[in-house]
This record gives structure tokens, C-alpha cells and sequence, in this order.
């Protein structure tokens, strides 16, 4: 999907910290349950919010450096990004209203 990018260590802090736009990442686990039910409402936001917000996903397991650094504990975990610095934090399997709502106070 072209508006929903894969986030690795090494290209996060260019596409995260620099970006124009607010930033939602789904930190998420190839082994998750909860992450693998929240992908679908992910990929509809990323095509809902077209340009106006950058959406993501980071594999915690291969991209640890991250997972640490944001102190992620649980996944899925949906962070967002403005100016670089996480405004909000929703850990678990959220409702997408909810989603929305953390994403909406930045637009």
C-alpha cells in the first residue's frame, strides 16, 4: 500500500523526525494477535488520511533499537508523532474512533 510505510531503525528518525505532517506508527509483532486485527484498520486510515498524515508500522522483533528507545512494552502499540515528539500513546487493540481521535487533535 503506497501511503502505509514500513519503519526500520536505520530510515525512522529521517521519515519520523523530519516529517511536515503528523506521524501514526503501529509499533507491532509478527506473532500478535491483537496486531494482526488492528493491520486492517491501520491500512484504512493510511488510505482515509491520504497526505495529511504519514502512517507506519515498525516489526518490533526486527527493529529492537526502536522498541526500546520509545519503551515499548506491549503491542500493538500506536504512537503519534508531531514534530518528532510522541503526543500520543495507545497501547493494545484500540477502536478505530479511537485512533482518530488521537490523530485528529493534530490536524
Amino acid at each position: 500500500m503506497a501511503n502505509l510505510l514500513e519503519l526500520s531503525d536505520a530510515n525512522f528518525d529521517q521519515e519520523v523526525k523530519n516529517s511536515p505532517v503528523p506521524v501514526l506508527i503501529d509499533f507491532w509483532a509478527p506473532w500478535c494477535g491483537p496486531c494482526k486485527k488492528l493491520t486492517p484498520i491501520i491500512e484504512e486510515l493510511a488510505r482515509q488520511y491520504g497526505d495529511k498524515v504519514k502512517i507506519a508500522k515498525v516489526n518490533v522483533d526486527e527493529n529492537q533499537q526502536k522498541a526500546v528507545e520509545y519503551g515499548i512494552s506491549g503491542v500493538p502499540s500506536v504512537f503519534v508523532f508531531v514534530n518528532g515528539e510522541v503526543k500520543e500513546r495507545l497501547v493494545g487493540l484500540q477502536p478505530k474512533s479511537q485512533i482518530e481521535s488521537a490523530i485528529g487533535k493534530y490536524l
